[in-house]
């Protein structure tokens, strides 16, 4: 019976892992023993230059997660497979988990993909000249004062009448002077 298995991988080299797998199991005519190998993923929304940018990203960096029927050969597939360091395990020794916590991995995925999650990586930081491009104050420069990540609020002194005034906009307004 296939259980799922969580397989550590080094970092940034997740696809190439499964593809291995999957392939090297084909090889060995061992593809009826492994029946998925999954890199959990979610879609997450990132501003760049004050635009939105939907981006693919492993929520679960260093892991894939495998669908197998455990035995001695599959066992040795995945372990001697290039860029895997083991099993998530006791002594590096496969555990299963549950139907219910794979689905756990899989459901996020789902969810992220339905509603992308809007995690938003800035280039600009504290101090910085930025230059707000939407709203009511388009086109005035000013400084970053403060971030808020959570909020996704940037806090931005703009010159106004010759006042530096304190302004809050959202991430997407704000883009770095160059």
């Amino acid at each position: 019976m296939a259980r799922w298995y969580i397989i550590h991988a080094y970092s940034g080299f997740e696809n190439k892992v499964r593809e291995s797998i999957i392939s090297e199991a084909e090889r060995m005519g061992l593809s009826q023993l492994v029946e998925s190998v999954e890199v959990p993923t979610e879609t997450v929304t990132e501003v760049k230059r004050g635009k939105k940018v939907a981006v693919e990203r492993k929520f679960m960096p260093g892991y894939v997660l495998a669908k197998l029927t455990m035995n001695d050969d599959i066992y040795h597939l995945v372990k001697n497979t290039p860029k895997v360091t083991g099993f998530l395990g006791n002594n590096n020794k496969p555990q299963p988990i549950s139907e219910k916590e794979a689905a756990r991995y899989f459901g996020a995925r789902e969810q992220a993909a339905a509603e992308p999650r809007k995690h938003v990586a800035v280039d600009y930081e504290i101090g910085d000249s930025v230059k707000v491009n939407a709203g009511p104050f388009a086109s005035f420069n000013g400084t970053v004062e403060e971030l808020d990540f959570e909020k996704q609020r940037v806090k931005v002194a703009v010159s106004i009448f010759g006042r530096a005034t304190p302004v809050e906009l959202s991430f997407e307004e704000v883009e770095l002077v160059k």
